[in-house]
């Protein structure tokens, strides 16, 4: 996933990117709203988070236009100015979400996969395959190959989080922050434990599989063709 920091401060651009990159994010930064809007029209980036204070074009303004091009990328403002008034501001120029400095950056990193995730298209049918595994979200009915599987409600709640993004890494802290509680104990190895109870009951007696540990990065439910 692509993300475009818009900042001047070169301290924070560089540590907002490190961060990214560390959990697999493929990060541009731009240091001024110019440099920020031709990039923001040229690419295709899944989040833009950018300053309102910047050089050439401000922030609020570069949200105006990049709105007017009917630019549909969520942007997180990020920002000193944390007044409700400076906020309004904001989400009205067109940002989707406000973080003020300064910040954390689990807190950054939590608010980014949340844009992510709303802008993500909606599945419009209740029921998810991949391969021969089918699940049906109105009768809780979880198949493979004509085999009925059974499922506790958080098997259930795992496997529908991996359907609906078959193909894609999943680490562990976004299992955690989609599947559990927020709260959740990070040391926990809860995660771990779950993905081999599933693995058991839809991968153990087929031949093919199709839940797959990433090393170091996570796990990722696969279409066999693409194995």
């Amino acid at each position: 996933m692509k993300v475009l920091v818009i900042e001047d401060e070169p301290n924070v651009a560089a540590f907002i990117k490190r961060g990214l990159q560390e959990q697999t994010f493929e990060v541009e930064v731009a240091y001024d709203g110019i440099t920020g809007k031709r990039l923001a029209l040229q690419n295709e980036y899944q989040v833009i988070v950018m300053d309102i204070i910047l050089p050439h074009l401000s922030g609020l303004d570069l949200c105006r236009q990049l709105r007017l091009e009917q630019l549909r990328t969520p942007i997180l403002l990020l920002t000193a100015l944390g007044t409700t008034d400076d906020i309004v501001d904001g989400l009205e120029a067109g940002a989707d979400d406000y973080l003020t400095k300064p910040f954390k950056f689990k807190e950054l990193l939590a608010r980014v996969r949340a844009l992510v995730r709303r802008a993500e298209p909606v599945q419009a049918t209740n029921i998810l395959k991949v391969g021969d595994l089918t699940m049906n979200l109105d009768s809780k009915e979880v198949s493979r190959s004509g085999k009925e599987i059974n499922l506790t409600a958080r098997e259930f709640a795992l496997l529908e989080y991996f359907l609906k993004r078959k193909g894609k890494v999943l680490s562990r802290v976004d299992l955690l922050e989609n599947v559990w509680d927020l709260n959740f104990d990070l040391g926990s190895n809860v995660v771990d434990v779950y993905v081999n109870y599933l693995r058991n009951k839809i991968d153990k007696e087929f031949q093919t599989k199709l839940l797959h540990t990433v090393v170091g990065m996570g796990y990722m439910l696969k279409e066999p063709e693409s194995l």
